[in-house]
């Protein structure tokens, strides 16, 4: 006859309580979004270099008054290339768009502006990553949605799409309004 013992319950115990870790994560509502702890705090420290001749953004850019975006992108990236109708048409829309030219070479950024036109009020080259991962940027493109006080309201990862610009992107530049 096997003895009871306390010790005999731990390991459903355990299986029980990470089930129900999973199943809570599963259960997220939207599981294509990645969480940021930035949100609703200060936009972190604007950490970039000249690019060209292009004029630099600094931290003091994104505490003006108005909504502005930060775009992180790069001439490699070929979702980058996707989105970048829909910044030029948010640009001729009024907004103020700030790029970050994420790792990537100076001769390619350039060419890829001159190419597809240019939809950033300031621009500025991270070449090592530090910024982008201050920013806790995954992968790129990102944009980031900045309110008059310098709080980010959105992070929308990957490229605009029409239908990410008109479920989220232009709902969260009127809420920062």
């Amino acid at each position: 006859m096997t003895r009871f013992s306390p010790l005999m319950i731990l390991p459903p115990a355990i299986f029980i309580l990470v089930a129900i870790l999973f199943y809570a994560g599963m259960m997220r509502t939207d599981p294509n979004s990645l969480p940021s702890v930035i949100i609703g705090s200060q936009a972190p420290k604007v950490q970039v270099e000249k690019l060209g001749r292009k004029s630099v953004f600094d931290d003091s850019d994104l505490r003006k008054a108005g909504v502005k975006l930060v775009n992180f992108w790069a001439s490699w990236c070929a979702p980058c290339r996707a989105e970048h109708p829909l910044l030029e048409t948010l640009k001729n829309d009024g907004a103020v768009i700030y790029g970050v030219n994420y790792k990537d070479e100076t001769g390619n950024a350039l060419s890829f502006l001159r190419e597809l036109g240019d939809p950033y009020a300031s621009i500025g080259a991270d070449i090592n990553g530090r910024m982008g991962i201050d920013w806790g940027v995954y992968g790129i493109p990102e944009t980031f949605i900045i309110d008059g006080e310098g709080d980010v309201v959105l992070r929308f990862a990957g490229p605009i799409t029409r239908r990410a610009l008109r479920d989220e992107i232009l709902p969260a530049i009127k809420s920062a309004n």
